[in-house]
């Protein structure tokens, strides 16, 4: 038997969030302030900036055992095989020490074909960790970075204080549900993590699944929020909802940059465009999920544009790349931190020959790591924009 002592979940336990809300049982980690909450109408946004991705309680503790309870949000999709539960990896002095779930919750069941959802609401549940080491010791938490995560009550078996915070760099990244972590083994799995801990940087994922889509109410959060470093990996969301031509997407680009420069004058900025998705490469969006081979447990995605319509604007992967590095190019005289990282460079046509994306869109676990290492070697090395002076 414990003696738990419980202390409340609060901001200064919490990293990677830009906003902490408090709800009837706890608090919320959201990863877009509410400023940029109140300007958004779009669902799949919300659920993509209340799922805690790269978000974690971290702490320092003599603790043996650590429980945390939480009120997850799952999602389950008609058509498509379950989901698993999300995962919490547990991380002592920077190394791995245990995972877990956290079973129960609500659960919304999306019907991707109708544009409906569903929700069954459920109770709260407790993940777990014991035999941790009675040694002063730095604790983080990884919350799922899959499933909307609700923080209740953090009990430990020795007073916990905050984490000092260290002299780490902060690097925010922003992107896709790529960026997200869609089909990471785990949520210290996801590439930008695994670049972060390869980099010895502390992360801020802003990888909003479908949703990099230039908004501008995103490019005032990342102003406003501190950091060291920055990357932006634009390109794949607007191409496979279809949400603009050629003649919108450069000024858009710009407007995007200029917002994050207000904030960060002179932040290394790295662009990166679009990883290889052969789906995309030469053909527009949209692009819708495709059921026909859910007996045979395949669920994949393709597209509906046709690479005719290239001719009047519409957007491909490689039309992406080029503007985007012509952009880089453009502002490079009067922006010497602003850099570009083609993303065929993280995953390119060998990777897909070797590790093709299992849903014709997204990286599998294996891949995530690959990325993270790549990106990790060719940002942070010391040939790279966010090399250490």
């Amino acid at each position: 038997m414990h003696d738990w002592i419980t202390t409340p979940v609060t901001a200064e336990l919490l990293r990677g969030a830009l906003d902490v809300e408090r709800t009837e049982l706890g608090v919320l980690p959201h990863r877009l302030p509410a400023r940029a909450r109140a300007q958004n109408t779009d669902e799949q946004l919300a659920m993509a900036e209340s799922q805690p991705a790269g978000v974690r309680l971290v702490f320092r503790t003599r603790a043996t055992a650590v429980e945390l309870e939480t009120l997850p949000t799952k999602r389950a999709y008609v058509g498509a095989p379950p989901r698993p539960d999300g995962l919490y990896d547990l991380v002592v002095d920077g190394r791995p020490a245990g995972q877990g779930s956290v079973l129960g919750g609500h659960v919304i069941t999306v019907d991707m074909t109708a544009g409906t959802s569903e929700v069954r609401t459920g109770q709260p549940g407790t993940v777990r960790f014991d035999g941790l080491s009675g040694e002063v010791k730095d604790v983080e938490i990884w919350l799922p970075h899959n499933e909307t995560t609700e923080l209740i009550a953090l009990r430990t078996d020795a007073p916990v204080e905050p984490a000092p915070p260290g002299d780490r760099r902060v690097w925010l990244h922003h992107g896709s549900s790529i960026s997200h972590g869609s089909e990471a083994a785990s949520p210290s799995h996801t590439w930008p993590a695994v670049a972060a801990t390869l980099s010895g940087v502390e992360l801020i994922n802003l990888g909003l699944a479908g949703s990099a889509l230039l908004d501008p109410f995103t490019a005032r959060a990342i102003r406003d929020t501190p950091a060291d470093v920055i990357s932006l990996k634009i390109g794949i969301n607007i191409v496979n909802h279809d949400v603009m031509r050629l003649r919108a997407f450069g000024p858009a680009v710009h407007g995007f940059l200029d917002t994050i420069r207000e904030g960060h004058p002179d932040t290394p900025v790295l662009v990166v465009s679009p990883i290889l998705c052969p789906i995309h490469e030469d053909t527009p969006g949209p692009c819708f999920p495709d059921f026909s081979g859910i007996a045979e447990g395949r669920f994949t995605f393709r597209t509906l544009g046709d690479p005719a319509e290239r001719a009047s604007g519409k957007l491909t992967l490689r039309v992406i790349r080029e503007e985007l590095a012509r952009i880089v190019k453009q502002r490079a005289p009067e922006d010497p931190n602003l850099h570009y990282l083609d993303g065929r460079d993280l995953y390119g046509e060998s990777d897909a020959e070797e590790l093709p994306l299992p849903d014709d869109l997204h990286p599998d676990a294996t891949t995530h790591q690959r990325m993270g290492q790549r990106f990790a070697r060719l940002t942070f090395g010391p040939d790279g924009p966010f090399a250490e002076n």
